[in-house]
């Protein structure tokens, strides 16, 4: 047997047509040229559809079985096999492929409509605290007057001659294999099923315009740079489909006083001297307003002091982040006689001479 079509297929001996047409359906659209660019894909799918043409007819399947071959003198070739003569083409293989409705049908063309993406600069506070903004999006929306159709009046839609409203362009070509049945997108309706007579004059028969909508955006409180908010059906208008998205990019602008980090919020504020050694308030900026820090004595200068809960509101669980405030001590560049006696006698009275030091050769 110079080849085993069962082998080829990947099926038994004993199987009936139904799991034939099921092999062959699988192998088919795994080695078809249109789908697979691979090196030797064409060839392979010669072979399946050789193995089909004999095994799905049982004249020449009998044969096969029987001699090992259809070759002539033998009962006859695999030639003149027609797929169609067995109610199997490819129309009916590729509708489970591309979506065909039952029986080859084409379904109708159904466009959705394209997503929108709109970049939003928002302040800091805005991030924060959450906040309402009106947009000016440019978009298709369906045409007001035709309403989409693209017809000048309602009966200038007709029914597309071409394809008989099927919205698919059936073609048969004989191969050295039999003949097969091709279906293609109707070229003159693109797969409508219908054409417009004359077209509507507001939108030439596109059955969209472009227009500028208005809409008001709720931005949670607690976004940041890169966070995405998508609004359902605000995109463009369809042909035939639904509309598409809105995807608003959030990007939020650089504070002058705060540095983010995630959830918190980072500032630095400047205390004098005297605060550090021998403490005092400080009253310190936040997102909604200000707040009046403790600074016990003794401070170092970048000593971090933690506000909770003054932080930005965390997006998912709205737990808010917090407030650090990391205090620098001010040294002073012109003294005074005054203050430079004072500090000369803080020295001599000072038992940390390390310390005074340091602090000696600031001030000197």
């Amino acid at each position: 047997m110079a080849k085993d079509y069962y082998e080829t297929l990947g099926v038994p001996r004993g199987a009936n047509q139904d799991e034939i047409k099921k092999a062959y359906k699988k192998l088919a659209k795994t080695h078809h040229p249109d789908l697979n660019k691979e090196a030797g894909a064409t060839e392979k799918f010669k072979e399946l559809n050789e193995a089909a043409s004999v095994l799905l007819d049982d004249k020449k399947r009998a044969q096969y079985d029987k001699y090992g071959t259809t070759a002539e003198g033998f009962g006859g070739g695999a030639q003149g096999f027609d797929f169609g003569g067995t109610e199997f083409d490819f129309d009916d293989i590729f509708s489970t492929f591309f979506g065909n409705q039952t029986g080859g049908r084409r379904r109708q063309r159904q466009t959705r409509g394209h997503d929108l993406r709109y970049d939003l600069d928002l302040t800091l506070e805005e991030a924060a605290k959450g906040i309402k903004k009106e947009l000016r999006i440019p978009r298709l929306e369906a045409c007001e007057t035709c309403k989409g159709s693209g017809a000048e009046n309602p009966d200038d839609v007709v029914i597309c001659q071409a394809c008989s409203g099927s919205g698919v362009e059936r073609k048969s070509q004989r191969t050295p294999f039999g003949y097969f049945t091709t279906s293609a997108t109707c070229s003159s309706c693109r797969g409508a099923g219908k054409t417009v007579r004359k077209k509507c004059r507001d939108c030439n028969g596109q059955g969209r315009a472009q227009k500028t909508r208005k809409i008001i955006v709720s931005i949670p409180a607690g976004v940041d740079s890169g966070s995405r908010l998508r609004i359902a059906g605000e995109g463009e208008a369809g042909q035939g489909g639904s509309p598409g998205d809105l995807y608003v990019v959030i990007e939020v602008s650089p504070h002058e006083l705060f540095e983010r980090r995630g959830n918190d919020v980072y500032i630095e504020a400047s205390i004098p001297f005297t605060t550090a050694s021998m403490g005092g308030e400080l009253e310190v900026p936040r997102l909604d307003g200000k707040a009046t820090l403790k600074i016990p004595a003794g401070t170092q200068s970048n000593t971090f002091f933690r506000m909770r809960g003054h932080g930005i509101p965390d997006l998912s669980s709205g737990d808010p982040g917090s407030e650090y405030v990391r205090v620098v001590i001010e040294v002073p560049k012109n003294l005074t006689k005054k203050q430079k006696e004072l500090l000369q006698q803080f020295a001599k009275e000072d038992t940390n001479k390390s310390l005074f030091s340091k602090i000696k050769d600031v001030f000197e």
